[in-house]
């Protein structure tokens, strides 16, 4: 059983879905803190051929609540969606596969939700739906494990819990994880570590890791299923292999 846990994150790159698509059970945290400066509520897309920040208005809270504390404003559902889901048509409507990727797109935000973390849930499954991805994703707080554990115990018990046999995390969390540990419980550790594949947009040079948006306006569905392979997973003897050169 291999499996990946991960923040949510809105309308994510490519490298996140690659992570989803290389395991069997995807875990995403609901219960783990808002962070104010991440990529939880926002993304980029392509602008006049630079990265644009797109995101989802927040209400005030604490910066201390879990995600799924965390409602989205008012102001989205009555004028700020319509603003943003237009602006991202607006964007994209010379692009090869906009007629299939905005039938997603008036999927995603026909969604009523005001919870941040269930509106970004329910995009999450849509995509991967469209996409083609199986993967079964459940949410951190429904497994039987102590919620109040944090960092690598917390991912340990989760790996417990679901009977992981393989845990794959992505490639900027090497620091955060002990080999010895996981070899110790069970588990064999890996990092995914994505390629920047390019494909055509509609600029003169290539912008990597936008939103999954940019790839399904510029590749379509198929394409992009194609490229949900572009990875490696790398094991404790590649980094001492790489330690030693």
């Amino acid at each position: 059983m291999k499996v990946a846990i991960m923040q949510p994150y809105f309308v994510p790159y490519i490298g996140y879905f690659q992570m989803i698509h290389a395991v069997d059970l995807f875990v995403v945290y609901d219960n783990i803190e808002y962070t104010k400066k991440g990529w939880i509520n926002r993304n980029r897309i392509l602008k006049n051929g630079e990265p644009d920040v797109i995101s989802l208005p927040l209400a005030k809270g604490s910066d201390y609540e879990h995600v799924v504390q965390r409602q989205l404003a008012d102001s989205f559902h009555a004028k700020d969606k319509q603003k943003l889901h237009g602006r991202i048509l607006e964007l994209y409507r010379k692009a090869p596969f906009y007629n299939e990727t905005a039938a997603l797109l008036k999927h995603v935000f026909a969604s009523s939700e005001p919870n941040l973390f269930a509106f970004i849930h329910q995009s999450l499954v849509a995509l991967c739906e469209h996409i083609g991805i199986s993967t079964t994703i459940r949410i951190s707080s429904t497994l039987d494990i102590d919620h109040q554990l944090r960092g690598e115990d917390k991912v340990i018990a989760i790996c417990q819990a679901v009977k992981a046999t393989q845990y794959i995390n992505a490639i900027g969390g090497i620091e955060l994880y002990s080999f010895d540990r996981f070899e110790r419980e069970g588990f064999q550790l890996q990092f995914i570590q994505s390629t920047a594949k390019e494909y055509l947009q509609n600029c003169q040079a290539f912008v990597p890791w936008l939103s999954i948006i940019d790839v399904l306006m510029f590749c379509g569905k198929e394409q992009t299923m194609h490229q949900m392979n572009d990875y490696q997973l790398l094991d404790r003897a590649h980094f001492s292999n790489a330690s030693n050169a």
